[in-house]
């Protein structure tokens, strides 16, 4: 894949877009411009501990290193709480959670989504 440097900044603030982080960016430069969804073997450097969603992100990626400056302990020290916040709502059950995920049932007749996506994954 040979070697780059890419670079990332958090943008959520100047483009109302919170999925904007600097880690988000980065990966999606680094996709963009190796024409890939498979970023294996990539190291991410940080500022900050990434959120869960950068966090995830790099995990669906294929990043398996990262290294971050400040804890998620030390930013909420300085006033960045989200991501503590976040990470510890993941850690309750479901039902408790402050968004709230309602699984629904498929009638019998209706299309399963997953299964339309397997089958759409063989054409």
């Amino acid at each position: 894949m040979g070697k780059y440097w890419l670079r990332g900044v958090n943008e959520l603030h100047h483009k109302y877009d919170v999925s904007a982080h600097a880690e988000m960016n980065a990966i999606r430069e680094a996709q963009e411009k190796l024409q890939t969804r498979d970023l294996s073997g990539s190291v991410m450097y940080c500022s900050g501990e990434p959120c869960s969603m950068c966090l995830t992100a790099m995990f669906f990626v294929g990043i398996e290193k990262g290294y971050y400056a400040s804890s998620i302990e030390e930013t909420a020290g300085v006033g960045l709480t989200d991501s503590a916040m976040l990470y510890e709502d993941l850690k309750k059950p479901r039902e408790e959670r402050q968004v709230r995920l309602v699984h629904i049932a498929l009638d019998d007749d209706a299309e399963n989504p997953m299964e339309q996506w397997r089958q759409n994954q063989k054409s």
